[in-house]
């Protein structure tokens, strides 16, 4: 299980990159001005020296330096007593997140997307405005650095969109690394949802990715997101561990 779940976190660093990153004792700093958790956050990635309380003062000075709230990545692979210091530092739980994986089949497991479907190798600006579209997203700086983000995926991508009338209605994305997919960024129109397109586009992300070697498929989903978690075990997946964040402002 700790090697599945060593995995699963070095394949979900590698897929979404921060606008900003810097290590420090075997913790990982990212920045991104707060875009999501994930980017914006620490996370422990090997073996201590310093003391605790050393550590998380240096990391809660960055974090007001670069005007966000500090952020800790809490998962199985952490060191409990990390947790149990934030806590009593006053840190507040927030995004409980639960990772699921499924195993691939082949190909033709996957039922053949037809709801008009493109698809393309890389992330497009087209791709870009319609997640911001999707997303309600109208922030200047995020408008700048996300697409700069997705340009630094170094690995090989599957993304998805429905084209619609007033641009695209639904996004998805596949990145592959070594023999594994993880899918990111399902977004679909309100108008448009419980027709069958997230589906559609998790099935064919799957596919394409088992059609190019993969055998293996993860992603993360908000906990309490039932609608999410239920179409995603309606595609095979699984849970397999969760993690959560610690939040406090600085």
């Amino acid at each position: 299980m700790t090697d599945l779940i060593k995995k699963i976190e070095d394949l979900s660093l590698n897929a979404w990159p921060s606008h900003q990153v810097q290590f420090y004792d075997g913790w990982i700093l990212r920045y991104s001005n707060f875009y999501t958790h994930r980017t914006n956050s620490v996370e422990q990635l090997g073996l201590s020296c310093l003391p605790l309380r050393e550590k998380v003062a240096f990391c809660e000075s960055i974090y007001r330096r670069w005007k966000t709230p500090c952020i800790f990545k809490i998962t199985p692979l952490g060191d409990p007593a990390l947790d149990a210091f934030l806590e009593k530092r006053g840190y507040r739980i927030e995004h409980h997140t639960t990772v699921m994986t499924r195993h691939l089949d082949g190909p033709a497991g996957f039922p053949h997307p037809s709801c008009g479907l493109r698809f393309e190798n890389r992330v497009s600006r087209d791709w870009i405005d319609g997640l911001f579209r999707l997303k309600d997203m109208n922030d200047p700086f995020f408008a700048k650095i996300v697409p700069q983000m997705y340009d630094a995926i170094p690995m090989d991508e599957i993304a998805v969109s429905l084209p619609g009338e007033d641009g695209i209605d639904a996004t998805g994305l596949g990145i592959l690394d070594r023999d594994s997919v993880g899918i990111y960024a399902i977004h679909v129109s309100p108008a448009l949802r419980r027709r069958g397109i997230a589906r559609s586009m998790v099935c064919s992300i799957l596919a394409e990715a088992s059609a190019r070697g993969a055998d293996f498929a993860y992603l993360q989903a908000v906990t309490d997101n039932t609608p999410a978690r239920s179409l995603y075990r309606s595609c095979g997946f699984r849970d397999e561990y969760s993690y959560y964040f610690r939040v406090k402002e600085v």
